[in-house]
């Protein structure tokens, strides 16, 4: 009976040890999670309009270029009846340039800063059609 309570002294002391490190929270001060800084998503969602410089009427089916900066990969957007473009999960760690076409006629080309924390911007372009 000696050889065994000793063995079973010895594990009830390391349970008991283990559930008091569990309880303990991480970092030691016992602070709560409100104190912490809310995480940035990493993506967001481009939109805009696309207008005839002159009239400021909107331009349907115009093809809207989001370019990334650094990869230079391209994607392209056709705007809808209303002149709309939309653009998902646009990295927030990268700079993109954005254009519009139409006719062979071009908008100028604007940039869309990872350093603009919006969560949804929207960068307007027009085009000049009377050229």
């Amino acid at each position: 009976m000696k050889r065994l309570l000793g063995p079973l002294l010895f594990m009830i002391v390391m349970a008991c040890a283990c559930s008091a490190q569990l309880t303990i929270p991480m970092g030691g001060t016992g602070s709560s999670d409100t104190n912490r800084k809310p995480t940035r998503p990493t993506s967001r969602i481009l939109t805009g309009t696309v207008t005839e410089k002159s009239s400021d009427k909107p331009i349907s089916e115009a093809i809207v270029y989001l370019k990334n900066t650094k990869t230079l990969a391209m994607k392209t957007y056709i705007t809808q009846n209303d002149g709309s473009y939309r653009f998902p999960e646009v990295s927030n760690n990268t700079d993109y340039e954005v254009y519009a076409q139409k006719d062979g006629h071009k908008s100028s080309t604007k940039t869309l800063s990872q350093f603009d924390d919006r969560p949804n911007p929207a960068v307007h372009l027009q085009i000049n059609m009377d050229k």
